[in-house]
């Protein structure tokens, strides 16, 4: 391994594990979840801010690509984005701390405020980002820089469910306590930028002459009606997004049908925290083995056990209800290890950007899914919409066979 391939793994994995100590003070499945449904009730809301944070920089990435095709070089373009997000965290917990107690709807529409902020600066760092995984990591070893990015990340995420754990458990009052996480969030992705600036970025095999952007995006219907390979890994990666639809209802669930408290969030978190951790060695082993799309086909097995469990845990109290926590920190680092190289794997060199930029584009279903998941719930209850998303991801799973485990030639305009 060259010394500035070196370089780039400690940047990756510096990165990671701050950039995961950072998530868990705002974790999208327990802490976002709980800090939303104390200043409303309404989960129309909370849905509409999840599918803004998770749909936003996919709605972008076709025009964040177009952009960026031409560009050489993006590390700076991914800094742009981490302090962007980093600002983000602040704004929320200024809000959180100032306004929530007397006036929380002021604090909720500045929310979608700073979650667009957020997500926007996310998506334009997320392409930068893939494009020097790929051009700074020999094919070969990527699969091995996500595993090892994501064992790091999970201890960083376990370190900060302790923290998240000691200040519910501490009794300390609301609004602070969650101005506290979203500050050390905030100074976390600060100092998760600093690994990039002792990478060497080579330069990007960029377009020679970039086309018009309505020309861009004619190409797509190509793209996708001569590689099939790729047309179907779009229609998994939307279906598998089922998945990830349920997860911020798991604790909902818990709270609602099940009645935990508070102090629960934090062990949960954890229980979640360690399921990433362990997952590492067994996604490691099928990574080094087989291939990353191996390790997306066991993970999309889970998708449709986990819902299963929550309506049959759920019977059983508080504690039992942790395995689904436990098994979502599987699903979790299974879909950051294995999405992401096997898109590497088939994506021609040349059209790197395009690919990443369709990828993000057409995953809408990611957009949608948390409105549909509230909407689900409220009409017709947990147990229907938990046994619908089990029955999709299966269909997901069968789907996969049709993506291949190889990179194919580039389809120019």
């Amino acid at each position: 391994m060259s010394t500035n391939e070196k370089r780039s793994m400690f940047a990756f994995i510096w990165h990671g594990f701050f950039l995961a100590l950072t998530m868990a003070m705002l974790d999208l499945n327990t802490v976002f979840p709980t800090l939303i449904n104390t200043l409303s009730t309404n989960k129309f809301i909370f849905g509409a801010l999840y599918s803004i944070m998770l749909g936003t920089p996919l709605i972008f990435n076709i025009l964040f690509s177009h952009y960026l095709s031409s560009k050489p070089f993006k590390k700076k373009y991914l800094l742009l984005g981490m302090y962007i997000r980093s600002l983000s965290f602040l704004g929320m917990g200024l809000f959180t701390y100032l306004l929530s107690e007397q006036y929380s709807n002021i604090v909720l529409y500045s929310f979608f405020v700073f979650v667009f902020l957020f997500s926007v600066s996310a998506g334009f760092a997320g392409l930068s980002y893939s494009d020097l995984v790929a051009k700074t990591i020999k094919d070969s070893r990527r699969t091995r820089l996500f595993s090892m990015k994501q064992f790091s990340g999970s201890l960083a995420s376990l370190f900060g469910g302790f923290i998240i754990a000691r200040i519910f458990a501490l009794g300390i009052a609301f609004p602070l306590n969650y101005t506290l996480s979203l500050v050390i969030g905030f100074i976390g992705l600060i100092i998760a930028s600093a690994g990039f600036y002792f990478m060497h970025e080579p330069p990007s095999e960029a377009m020679k002459q970039r086309p018009s952007l309505v020309a861009y995006i004619r190409n797509i219907p190509n793209i996708l009606r001569k590689d099939s390979s790729f047309r179907y890994y779009i229609i998994v990666e939307n279906l598998s997004s089922f998945s990830v639809m349920i997860l911020p209802f798991y604790i909902v669930y818990a709270k609602e049908v099940i009645t935990v408290d508070n102090s629960f969030i934090g062990v949960y978190l954890i229980v979640q925290i360690s399921g990433t951790i362990f997952s590492n060695i067994i996604w490691g082993i099928i990574g080094e083995r087989f291939n990353a799309k191996t390790i997306v086909r066991f993970c999309i097995l889970l998708g449709v056990l986990n819902p299963i469990l929550a309506i049959t845990l759920g019977q059983f109290g508080a504690y039992p209800f942790a395995v689904v926590f436990f098994i979502m920190g599987f699903m979790i680092s299974g879909r950051r290890i294995g999405f992401e190289p096997t898109l590497l794997d088939i994506t021609p060199h040349e059209q790197r950007m395009e690919y990443l930029g369709i990828r993000g584009t057409l995953n809408i279903a990611i957009i949608i899914l948390p409105l549909v998941g509230a909407l689900l719930i409220e009409t017709i209850g947990y147990i229907v919409a938990f046994s619908t998303v089990s029955v999709v991801m299966m269909i997901a799973f069968f789907l996969l066979a049709k993506v291949s485990d190889k990179q194919v030639e580039a389809y120019c305009q």
